[in-house]
């Protein structure tokens, strides 16, 4: 069995997920206006220079003060109640067309986040993913966010998660294929045997020359309900390149 691994900041969306949802927690009194701010910043900067482990380090220590005594149910509920209106427009056409093929091709589809749970496994949920990979939140017995994390998925945190993941289910990571616009998950483009850089950023785009990695380009923001059938010029390119990843074209590295 083969599978496709998608991240999602940037790669199947047009920008963070927690970016997107901060209006919403700001709305609910659970973001602090300051913080919302930062955040759109520290986006514009990663569109530019990319994300390395210091910067995502730093990030996620403030987001974990942040949501600190959080109620998980709540922000589940939230997400759930503004994944159409936030998360829709933001798809890239592009990346349902890439899963579409996929799911033609009879191969498991798996969204890999260093995003929450509460916030992935809902939009993978929305896309009838095979299922999701994310960060877990420590709770306490109250349901609140302690501001610890069980799980991080980010580095190579993903790639040992991808690898357990195709042990139990059965999956030849040698055939599958992962897809990303970050050098934080070279790891994760390591782990299977067909990677794709999409909309990389700088040290990405390096890598990527250095594993000789098909680099992509997803540019067409558009609602899953609203989109043509009609795959694209750039898709039909993009499949392309997949059928020739088949016959070795595209190597395993790592």
């Amino acid at each position: 069995m083969r599978a496709a691994f998608f991240d999602l900041d940037k790669t199947v969306i047009a920008k963070s997920a927690l970016v997107a949802l901060g209006p919403e927690f700001h709305a609910r009194g659970l973001l602090p206006r300051r913080i919302l701010i930062q955040a759109g910043l520290n986006q514009l900067l990663f569109n530019f220079v990319g994300a390395d482990e210091a910067k995502l380090k730093k990030i996620r220590q403030q987001v974990l003060r942040i949501t600190k005594g959080w109620d998980r149910d709540e922000v589940r509920a939230l997400v759930k109640e503004t994944i159409n209106e936030v998360f829709e427009p933001l798809i890239y056409a592009e990346a349902l067309e890439l899963i579409d093929y996929h799911r033609e091709q009879g191969d498991e589809v798996w969204l890999v986040s260093m995003a929450p749970a509460e916030i992935v496994e809902p939009f993978a949920e929305l896309l009838e993913l095979t299922g999701a990979i994310s960060s877990r939140a420590r709770v306490d017995a109250k349901g609140k966010f302690t501001g610890e994390l069980e799980f991080l998925a980010q580095g190579e945190n993903k790639a040992t998660a991808i690898r357990e993941l195709a042990v139990e289910r059965g999956i030849n990571l040698d055939e599958s294929f992962a897809y990303s616009d970050s050098a934080t998950d070279v790891s994760m483009l390591q782990s299977v045997g067909h990677a794709f850089a999409v909309n990389p950023d700088r040290s990405l785009a390096r890598s990527a020359h250095e594993n000789q990695w098909p680099i992509l380009r997803f540019r067409h923001p558009v609602r899953p309900h609203d989109r043509s059938r009609t795959r694209t010029p750039l898709v039909l390119s993009v499949v392309a390149i997949a059928v020739v990843a088949l016959f070795g074209r595209s190597r395993r590295r790592g």
